[in-house]
């Protein structure tokens, strides 16, 4: 097995046509790590993506892969193996030569060909498959040797473009797990494109969210969670996503109060990234967000009231969106009593899991 590598992305500029997609991206891959590019459509993911495989070609900037400089390096010389959102399989082969044809088309000794197609088949539960053509195969059989013909070739970094886009919820699940002990197992360096948030959680070592080829905040997935870095990531993470207050601070009495229109919430304890909460007369217009699963439905003591308009059953919790003055909050619950639409319900927000932003910019304070 090949060595695991890093990627170290800089400057990196790409035009599509008269479009730039992507202007001055760094993006530092450790060697061993699973990386998530996660975004919308559109937002560049793909894009470099395909760079870092060397299908596409930079206008500026630079990309190394383990400390080799593979800017213009062509794609089968720089380590990497990729697997796209389309099985891209040969129909007329069988699953053994789909999985060995690069290998046997650059004069792979036949011994070491049948070791690797042995242990990918191994490692994806394809041995009782090797037979087969992919017409006989399901969608994550499919999936499964695209996956497999990336490992055999043993590459430095591992390249994922959306690979289980085209599979139904149960097969991704299935798939997703398999991944992740996949990554376990080798220690490889793997770079993973998704727009689902889901598999960006539970995949990533770190995960880059991306908007309009900008790498909006890049780290731990916990950490993105609970710290996001922006009003578009707070957003783009959750389902629901985090519920926007918007007021402004006040210093009032010795404490620190996000103020908003039948609204007040002590900030005090909030860590602010510029050491804010020492200024004593501190006032500017800001948005707090909580997430759904902070906002406590049917809290005792001095709650707010919240109507509500809709309960959303997911199985082991529910959904309660609450009409309160207006603005629509979800609250995750975990309670099982029956609720009707139009019931007063008192609620509460955890002060200690709050975000606060900068109005005008959407910058985390």
């Amino acid at each position: 097995m090949a060595n695991p590598a890093n990627v170290a992305v800089r400057n990196l500029r790409i035009d599509l046509g008269s479009n730039t997609v992507i202007e001055d991206l760094d993006l530092d891959v450790r060697a061993g790590e699973f990386v998530v590019l996660l975004g919308p459509s559109g937002c560049g993911k793909s894009t470099l993506l395909h760079s870092i495989a060397g299908l596409i070609d930079v206008a500026d900037g630079s990309i190394e892969i383990a400390g080799e400089d593979m800017t213009w390096a062509d794609p089968k010389d720089r380590g990497v193996a990729l697997v796209f959102q389309s099985y891209a399989l040969y129909p007329t082969m069988n699953v053994e030569r789909n999985l060995s044809f690069a290998l046997r088309i650059n004069g792979t000794p036949r011994a070491e060909i049948e070791r690797r197609v042995q242990r990918a088949a191994g490692m994806l539960q394809l041995g009782p498959l090797l037979s087969r053509k992919p017409g006989q195969l399901s969608g994550g059989q499919r999936q499964r040797v695209a996956i497999g013909r990336a490992l055999v070739r043993e590459a430095d970094v591992f390249l994922f473009d959306e690979p289980l886009s085209n599979l139904d919820a149960k097969l991704r699940t299935e798939l997703r797990r398999e991944l992740k002990q996949l990554h376990q197992q080798l220690g490889a360096t793997m770079i993973y494109v998704t727009h689902d948030q889901v598999e960006a959680m539970t995949l990533a070592t770190r995960m880059a969210v991306m908007k309009g080829g900008v790498i909006q905040q890049f780290g731990a997935p916990a950490e993105v969670y609970a710290r996001p870095d922006n009003l578009f990531v707070a957003t783009f993470l959750g389902a629901p996503p985090m519920n926007l207050l918007r007021g402004a601070l006040a210093a009032d009495e010795g404490k620190l109060w996000f103020r908003g229109p039948q609204l007040s919430v002590d900030v005090s304890h909030y860590a602010f990234k510029g050491g804010l909460k020492d200024a004593p007369d501190f006032a500017r217009p800001c948005v707090l967000g909580v997430r759904p699963e902070d906002v406590r439905a049917n809290s005792r003591g001095e709650a707010l009231q919240g109507q509500i308009t809709l309960v959303e059953p997911m199985g082991n919790h529910r959904v309660l969106w609450l009409d309160y003055h207006g603005l629509q909050i979800a609250s995750i619950d975990q309670d099982k009593t029956p609720l009707a639409g139009g019931t007063l319900v008192p609620f509460e927000i955890d002060a200690g899991q709050v975000s606060l932003f900068d109005d005008a910019s959407g910058l985390r304070l």
